[in-house]
């Protein structure tokens, strides 16, 4: 293995779960993880030569996860596709935590894409400042979006 691998995959472990946590929130079902998954590490791997340290690696790798899972959802929409139904269900979970985070992350699964990358980034306990260098916004415009973003969800709240 020379450096260049040697590095992406240090960076790949170091980074793994900020990448499955992208693809959990923008998808439906384990083999989506796993697809999505395999479709970042082909994006991180095409622009990592590239990669010439303007901002942190981790900020990088959120970006391109999540530019990665929002492109996908929008070619997910051109297609009309047919999902197989299974006698199991690997997501099922029935105690009370559990029925909760399901149930925030379909409310957080009917915003926008750039809103739930927002949600997802601030749920990751990052900064303003870091949630606007991964999607491109000012840190007060982040602010203004989160404070919309809460208001929408509270309205989900009460609508149910």
């Amino acid at each position: 293995m020379n450096s260049l691998e040697t590095d992406f995959a240090r960076m790949v472990k170091e980074c793994r779960s900020t990448i499955y946590t992208v693809c959990y929130m923008f998808s439906q079902n384990e083999d989506e993880v796993a697809d999505l998954f395999q479709d970042i590490l082909v994006n991180l791997w095409r622009g990592f030569a590239k990669f010439r340290g303007e901002s942190g690696v981790s900020t990088w790798v959120w970006r391109v996860s999540l530019n990665t899972c929002i492109s996908s959802q929008r070619k997910k929409r051109k297609i009309n596709l047919v999902p197989l139904d299974m006698d199991i269900n690997l997501f099922a979970d029935d105690d009370g935590d559990t029925k909760q985070i399901r149930m925030l992350r379909e409310r957080i699964s009917l915003l926008g894409p750039f809103d739930r990358a927002i949600v997802l980034l601030w749920l990751e306990n990052l900064s303003y400042d870091e949630i606007g260098a991964i999607v491109g916004i000012s840190a007060k415009n982040v602010s203004v979006r989160l404070f919309r973003i809460k208001e929408q969800l509270k309205k989900m709240s009460n609508e149910k």
